[in-house]
């Protein structure tokens, strides 16, 4: 009997030892790489691939049922290496679509490859009360599926020990009944209860496991405090950037064009609209009258579209609701970014020579019926962006060609100020 009762208590320390483990391990694992492998899967894929149909590649759902997860984790950064080391499936797979060369992708570690492929698995998010359910980004920090891993590990937990015990009593009936001693009536469960939260080993174990999930909780929800990915509002216009900057491929700083220029993008007037909009008006997809969105534009100028005529007095201001807003003490400036750093930041992001700068940040507007936020914006993406992008090598930028003849001037003792640095831009000081 002390033998089997030795081997009962190793056992419970032992689940108890796991069933820890297993609480910290799944509240400290970041459950959300779904959402960084959408950002990636939008900057490297999307020119090629799409979850659902065949592109220049095939449809990508179900990719890691058709291929080993060893074998993506070769394939997706280096496709042509593998190819050309002769291996029978990257053979296989470039005979099968076309003999198409992908684009190699140095820069993607295996972290990031199985963010990717954890995105594919896990497919597009659905937008739902105007704002998308997107798996918000890889420092969202812990996401409801961890906080569902912790309960479930501790009910299950909870149950075997419930068995175990059990298990137990059953084993020391038998062993008083073989030794003829008198046994007591089992205990009700309600009893049986009350006696286990007396037990200090289940107690200290329920107390440790109610921590974690309730630091987890707590942790995911300061962490996601004024993070907005995925927002999308509802505009008074319903501005299709799919249609204008995807299928009609208008440029990005047609409309936005301080972003080119200025701190700001700029939120376009309506009289740019109007640059179209005074003979496009989509009558043939509403029985000869003018599209009602098309209408809002009109009654916003006051313009009358049958004598072409604007009336001020009946102007009024288009409440456009902002989708990017980061905080006032935030500095950004689009065009340090669009101009200074725009050859090293498409490097970085392994963007196509037809795909905008923009799409670094605001990912693959041209896709977007309605627009919504699609990076995070938190500090801890610009640093990791700032860490990741190179900037050496741009001899065909101005910026950076003066910071070197500046260098050198100081290299050989001579005068600088901070005007030849830049220090007379009006952003520099102006916000």
């Amino acid at each position: 009997m002390r033998d089997i009762s030795m081997i009962l208590k190793n056992v419970w320390k032992s689940l108890f030892v796991f069933s820890a483990i297993s609480v910290i391990a799944v509240s400290t694992v970041n459950a959300q790489d779904a959402a960084n492998g959408r950002t990636l899967f939008k900057a490297k894929c999307t020119s090629c691939h799409a979850l659902d149909q065949k592109m220049v590649g095939p449809a990508l759902t179900g990719v890691t049922d058709r291929h080993p997860e060893a074998f993506l984790l070769k394939w997706i950064p280096n496709s042509q290496g593998l190819i050309a080391s002769g291996d029978p499936a990257a053979v296989k797979l470039f005979n099968e679509n076309g003999k198409v060369a992908m684009t190699s992708f140095p820069e993607l570690d295996e972290e990031k490859v199985k963010d990717i492929l954890a995105y594919i698995q896990q497919g597009e998010p659905k937008p739902k009360d105007g704002i998308a359910t997107s798996s918000a980004a890889k420092e969202s920090g812990t996401s409801g599926l961890s906080i569902v891993g912790i309960v479930a590990i501790v009910l299950i937990a909870i149950v075997i020990l419930v068995i175990l015990g059990r298990a137990s009593k059953l084993l020391e009936r038998l062993i008083l009944q073989k030794q003829g001693i008198e046994i007591e009536e089992d205990v009700p469960l309600n009893v049986g209860v009350r006696k286990m939260f007396k037990n200090k080993k289940f107690v200290m174990f329920f107390i440790l496991c109610l921590i974690i999930a309730l630091g987890s909780w707590g942790w995911m929800g300061m962490w996601n405090t004024g993070v907005h990915t995925g927002y999308q509002p509802v505009q008074p216009i319903k501005f299709s950037h799919e249609l204008h900057a995807g299928t009609n491929q208008i440029d990005c700083q047609y409309c936005h064009n301080g972003a080119f220029k200025s701190k700001n993008a700029t939120i376009p007037s309506l009289n740019v609209c109007m640059n179209c909009h005074k003979a496009v008006q989509a009558r043939d997809n509403y029985d000869g009258e003018i599209s009602p969105e098309i209408k809002k534009i009109y009654n916003a100028l006051g313009y009358d579209p049958e004598t072409q005529t604007y009336d001020e007095s009946k102007s009024k201001p288009m409440e456009w609701v902002r989708v990017h807003n980061l905080p006032d003490f935030a500095y950004f400036n689009h065009s340090q970014h669009v101009v200074v750093g725009e050859e090293a930041i498409r490097k970085a992001k392994g963007l196509q020579p037809n795909e905008p700068v923009c799409f670094a940040c605001h990912g693959p507007v041209n896709t977007m019926e309605e627009i919504y936020q699609y990076s995070p914006l938190t500090m801890k993406w610009c640093i990791n962006c700032h860490k990741e992008t190179d900037i050496s090598g741009q001899k065909n930028n101005a910026f950076y060609t003066k910071v070197i003849a500046a260098h050198e001037k100081i290299k050989k003792g001579e005068k600088i100020t901070p005007a030849l640095l830049g220090g007379l831009e009006c952003g520099k000081c102006h916000y």
